[in-house]
């Protein structure tokens, strides 16, 4: 009588133990706080300063230090997770953003609180790769959409109420507790943590492995991004290249970074998995997370500038214009996620390129005569076009990515919209400046005492100004600084809008490059072909 082998069953799909749901507040809990924690900083840089007895160059380097060491361990993080596993790793990353979060608001004097940013941003640079890494193995590919949707929310919303909460906090209190108001949320991230989340068995098994450290590859990584955050940091308040510092710099990271590259492709235990560059929905769709990053930092920061430096908004109002958008962002979360189970991602991506850049180009015919109302529905429009970026994209990737390479894409997608927002707020900073000085020369070569419409302007201020009592020589010194004070204004307003139009360009730009993503169904995975 023959027998013949009986096929083995093929392996189930992991499942966490506990609802996953939960799992994807416990970790989208700790997102917000740390993303939060990049921008609530900004406005208290003053506050500091003056209680720290530093200058506000100085203070600066409160913000450096951290983006410096969070862009450093983002790459590493995979390696990381690998060595001690995901669930350890991402808790010691809580642990210690909490604990060096606590010491930064008890920080005696400015340089022990820049070596607890550094501190802090270690701790913070490991958290987004993680958590991105464990809803993608938590969630199954159908239901990855609504999970990024609810943990978008956190990453999106963050720095837009971020100056705000600042704003309000050293008003009404002490900049220190910027810094406090992190130690419950990352007690109770770690608590919810060590009960509801797991490792799957393909990290147990990597585990098992025979991991080494390849010295060379995470002294160049480091060395290279460091110097680089930096440059962005610092390079519009230094003169950039003008300066010695920023250039030696930027040859140190430009240098580390191409033989980095070369070393991680060539060494047998690589830190970063560059092979995942092959993967056309990985590059592309990082190149466009790069992008998403840049404006969504860029547009942040200018808009508030445009309210505080023009129409003499305070931080916390201008703060108030930009929450508003967070909180469409929000409502339109769950839709996208409802979508992204439905409609091809490069086609929700266009989609949020093409709202994204319509919003900016109506900015970019701003007066000086709109409304706060003007102002805040026209950021809730710009922010609704992001809504449709964020998941979309990070669906596209993981979809075509191995599952057992999660932990090294979440790395390495986190540092590009990282990157990308580092990059999109030193160009506004220095196109911005670059931008005024132009339209200031074109608009004071107009104004020659030749111009009789100038010749009257000044007559009519100089009247004015000595029937409230000045004399005639106080009077036309008085008509001369009324005068080039609006054409100052004016210049600025233009560079604004010059910035917010090039930003609009951008958008509609890259909508090309949306639809360069694998077209794929969740439900039956991606498809090998357009």
């Amino acid at each position: 009588m023959s027998t013949q082998a009986v096929p083995r069953p093929p392996e189930q799909p992991w499942k966490p133990k506990h609802n996953a749901w939960l799992i994807a507040l416990t970790v989208t809990m700790a997102t917000f706080m740390e993303v939060l924690d990049t921008s609530i900083a900004n406005v208290s840089l003053p506050h500091i300063a003056g209680n720290l007895s530093a200058g506000q160059d100085e203070a600066t380097w409160v913000l450096t230090s951290y983006l410096v060491s969070n862009a450093i361990v983002l790459p590493l993080s995979a390696w990381f997770s690998s060595l001690f596993g995901r669930k350890r790793f991402y808790m010691g990353c809580v642990a210690i953003f909490t604990v060096s979060s606590f010491l930064c608001g008890l920080a005696p004097n400015l340089p022990i609180l820049i070596v607890l940013r550094i501190l802090q941003g270690i701790g913070g640079g490991g958290l987004q790769p993680s958590e991105q890494a464990i809803l993608a193995d938590t969630f199954p590919p159908q239901k990855r959409g609504a999970a990024f949707a609810f943990y978008g929310v956190a990453v999106v919303m963050a720095p837009a109420i971020g100056p705000t909460l600042g704003g309000y906090i050293t008003d009404n209190f002490t900049w220190r507790w910027i810094f406090f108001i992190n130690v419950p949320v990352g007690i109770l991230s770690l608590i919810l943590t060590s009960r509801l989340v797991e490792d799957p068995p393909y990290l147990h098994r990597q585990q098992k492995g025979n991991i080494k450290l390849d010295y060379i590859g995470v002294s160049l990584i480091a060395l290279g991004l460091g110097c680089l955050q930096v440059v962005l940091d610092k390079g519009q308040e230094e003169d950039w290249f003008g300066s010695h510092f920023i250039l030696w710099l930027a040859i140190v990271s430009a240098v580390s970074l191409i033989v980095a590259v070369f070393w991680e492709l060539r060494h047998k235990y690589p830190i970063i998995d560059l092979s995942l560059f092959k993967d056309r929905n990985f590059s592309f769709g990082s190149m466009l997370l790069f992008a998403l990053g840049f404006v969504l930092f860029g547009s942040t920061v200018l808009l508030p500038l445009f309210l505080q430096n023009l129409m003499g908004y305070t931080a916390e109002q201008s703060g108030k214009v930009i929450s508003p958008g967070g909180i469409g962002i929000m409502l339109l979360m769950p839709l996208v996620g409802f979508l992204v189970s439905r409609v091809s991602a490069r086609y929700l991506v266009s989609l949020g390129f093409l709202i994204s850049g319509a919003a900016l180009l109506h900015m970019s015919r701003f007066t000086l005569d709109i409304t706060f109302s003007d102002a805040m529905w026209a950021r809730v429009w710009q922010a609704s076009g992001l809504a449709f970026l964020f998941v979309p994209l990070n669906t596209a990737i993981y979809a075509t990515v191995p599952r057992e390479k999660n932990n090294n894409a979440s790395g390495l997608i986190n540092l590009a919209r990282n990157l990308g927002g580092s990059f999109g707020i030193s160009l506004v900073t220095t196109v911005l400046a670059r931008r005024e000085q132009f339209h200031l020369s074109r608009l004071t070569s107009n104004l020659t005492p030749y111009d009789p419409q100038y010749r009257a302007m000044l007559v009519s201020m100089s009247r004015v100004l000595q029937q409230k009592g000045s004399s005639a020589i106080m009077a036309t010194k008085q008509s001369y600084g009324i005068l080039y004070g609006q054409v100052i204004r004016q210049a600025t307003t233009q560079s604004f809008l010059d910035i917010f139009f090039l930003l609009a360009i951008a958008m509609f730009c890259l909508i090309p490059f949306a639809m360069m993503l694998k077209k794929n169904d969740p439900h039956k995975g991606p498809s090998m072909g357009d």
